[in-house]
């Protein structure tokens, strides 16, 4: 009777391990970063310099951020005429408007920041990344 037992226990666990493979190979990377790379196209052309990757969708940048934040919600996200801008963890994914649809960026957070501060100022909070220090007294020191 345990054989038995431990037959169905490993036949659960490999069963659970094959769906997780499927996943895996279907659905590609497991972050905001892989979703973009494996969905739009890669546009070296646009980049800047090595910090910020450029992908292109011949959607509009409400479009593609419809599709990026519903795969993956964003930490803090702020939208403008100018585009939208997602931040996540460590990366943040930028969708701005071109003639034939859209620019996404992938930027790493620490260089993502500084760059858009002007336009997204105090509407993107804060997560790991965060280079701003604060707090009470003898704080970050």
């Amino acid at each position: 009777m345990t054989y038995r037992r431990w037959f169905v226990v490993g036949t659960a666990v490999a069963v659970v391990g094959a769906l997780l493979a499927a996943f895996a190979i279907f659905y590609g990377n497991f972050s905001p970063r892989g979703y973009v790379q494996d969905r739009y196209h890669r546009a070296t052309s646009r980049d800047i310099g090595r910090d910020a990757v450029a992908y292109t969708s011949t959607k509009t940048p409400s479009q593609v951020a419809k599709e990026v934040t519903d795969a993956w919600q964003p930490a803090d996200q702020y939208v403008d005429g100018s585009g939208v801008y997602l931040r996540y963890d460590d990366d943040s994914v930028v969708i701005l408007p071109i003639a034939a649809g859209s620019v996404i960026l992938l930027e790493r957070l620490t260089t993502a920041y500084p760059r858009y501060h002007s336009t997204v100022g105090s509407h993107w909070g804060w997560g790991r990344g965060s280079t701003v220090r604060g707090g009470g007294p003898g704080a970050g020191k």
